[in-house]
């Protein structure tokens, strides 16, 4: 090689080396941009205590404190088990992303389900016609668009299981948002009327989902198409119910529940969320 080199006249040695410097310095200042860029990302969390339907509600909140500029807000509903760790990180994923992320809790003073038996009873009312779901969902609404970082022009709700069922409903009911994501949510709720409906919908479903039927999916999308309703539909292969929840195979083994994690539809689904919500808030 050093032979090579010795063949071509100075002057082109020194454009090499300037060349080639250059080049390097240029890797370099990309990698301190990279580092930097990387650097900038500080997620802040907290607890966040409001009142709605006459309840101390217990929220959590996180968002990149290193970030000023306003930030898209993403509403969580968590499953029927109530905020728990994973909602926590979900959260904490959605803030890397650049968003304000806020999980509602949906029961009040901050109660969350061991079992699936007490977990139905916190649940089941929300079901329930005339249940105070979208006042207690308004009232993290109104909260989150008190923070200094909210886009309040950009907001959006995903909900996972219970939470997946609840922003669906949401959305039916006309609530102010860009978007909803349901990730192995129910798909049966209030009646869809087309003046109401002003979000678009990514729902995020496995196909071996034993709480969601095959005939309740074909319903929602025959619903949906009848009102040329913007929404699109995922199936996962091989993914049941609480596919995106690393805990789902802890709670199946422990009360013989029809759960399962499956990283792979979890990661999809991620990705999926992530451009939907990237095209809802351009």
């Amino acid at each position: 090689m050093f032979k090579k080199l010795l063949q071509f006249s100075s002057v082109l040695l020194v454009v090499i080396v300037a060349a080639s410097c250059n080049s390097n310095k240029k890797t370099v200042m990309e990698n301190a941009t990279t580092n930097a860029t990387e650097k900038s990302v500080s997620v802040k969390s907290e607890n966040v205590d409001y009142m709605g339907d006459g309840v101390t509600m217990k929220g959590f909140v996180a968002f990149n404190e290193n970030d000023s500029a306003l930030k898209p807000v993403v509403l969580i509903v968590p499953e029927w088990w109530g905020i728990s760790d994973y909602t926590r990180g979900r959260a904490k994923q959605l803030a890397s992303l650049g968003y304000l992320a806020f999980a509602v809790d949906i029961y009040g003073e901050g109660k969350t389900a061991e079992t699936p038996d007490e977990a139905g009873k916190l649940a089941g009312p929300f079901y329930a016609p005339g249940s105070p779901a979208q006042s207690r969902f308004d009232a993290a609404l109104t909260k989150i668009k008190t923070y200094p970082g909210a886009d309040t022009n950009k907001i959006a709700a995903i909900g996972y299981c219970f939470g997946g069922a609840l922003v669906l409903n949401m959305a039916r009911l006309g609530e102010p948002l860009r978007g909803v994501v349901s990730f192995h949510g129910n798909l049966a709720g209030v009646p869809l009327k087309k003046e109401l409906l002003k979000a678009d919908v990514l729902v995020c479903h496995g196909d071996s989902d034993k709480f969601v039927l095959p005939a309740e999916v074909a319903t929602f999308k025959k619903q949906m198409d009848s009102i040329g309703a913007s929404y699109t539909f995922k199936h996962y292969a091989n993914a049941t119910h609480a596919f995106t929840n690393p805990m789902a195979d802890e709670k199946a083994k422990k009360y013989k529940m029809p759960v399962a994690y499956n990283p792979a539809a979890d990661t999809a689904s991620f990705n999926e969320m992530k451009l939907f919500l990237n095209k809802i808030f351009k």
